[in-house]
C-alpha cells in the first residue's frame, strides 16, 4: 500500500462505524467512541467498547479485534492499526451519548469557576443531560444533596469515578 497525505478521517470514520457497531452490538457490548488519529506517523482505529453488566475483558478487546480485522482492511486503504480497549475506570465524558450510557454513575465534576456554594470540584451521580438544559446531577457529599443543573458552558470536565464493589 502507498501511503497517503491527505486522509479523510471523517470519511473513513463514516465507511467503518455500522460495521464496527454491528459486531459490537453481536458481542453484547455498547459501542462508546470510535476514533482514527495519526499517532507518531501511523494511524490508529481506536475502538471504545463498554458492558454496563460486566467488567470488559482481554477476552473481548481480542475477540472483537479478530472479528473486524479483515472486514476493516477492505473499507480502510492506508496502512493503520487497530486498537480494541475498555473505557478505564476514571474516562472523561465528552458527548451526548456518553452521558445517556452513563446515566446514574458517579462522576468528579470540574467547574471553570465556583459555584455560589463555593464547589469547583465535586463528586455527583449522573441524572440526565440535554444541549438545551445542561447536565443534571444530585451532588454526593455529607452536608450537601443538592440536585444541579450546570450549563454546559461552565463545565471544565466530568470523569466517571470509580467505583469498586467489593
Amino acid at each position: 500500500m502507498t501511503r497517503k497525505d491527505n486522509v479523510n478521517r471523517r470519511e473513513i470514520l463514516d465507511k467503518t462505524m455500522p460495521v464496527i457497531e454491528n459486531f459490537v452490538q453481536q458481542a453484547g457490548l455498547v459501542l462508546v467512541e470510535v476514533d482514527f488519529v495519526k499517532e507518531s506517523g501511523h494511524w490508529f482505529l481506536k475502538i471504545f467498547i463498554y458492558s454496563p453488566e460486566r467488567p470488559i475483558t482481554h477476552n473481548d478487546c481480542e475477540n472483537l479485534t479478530n472479528n473486524l480485522d479483515g472486514y476493516l482492511d477492505e473499507l480502510i486503504d492506508i496502512p493503520y492499526y487497530l486498537e480494541v480497549s475498555s473505557l478505564g475506570a476514571d474516562r472523561k465524558l465528552k458527548t451526548a451519548r456518553e452521558y445517556d450510557i452513563f446515566r446514574g454513575k458517579k462522576v468528579e465534576i470540574k467547574l471553570k469557576k465556583e459555584l455560589e456554594n463555593g464547589m469547583k470540584i465535586f463528586v455527583a451521580r449522573l441524572l440526565d443531560y440535554s444541549d438545551e438544559s445542561g447536565l443534571e446531577v444530585q451532588v454526593l457529599s455529607d452536608n450537601n444533596n443538592d440536585i444541579l443543573v450546570l450549563n454546559k458552558n461552565i463545565i471544565s470536565s466530568v470523569k466517571l469515578k470509580p467505583e469498586f464493589n467489593f
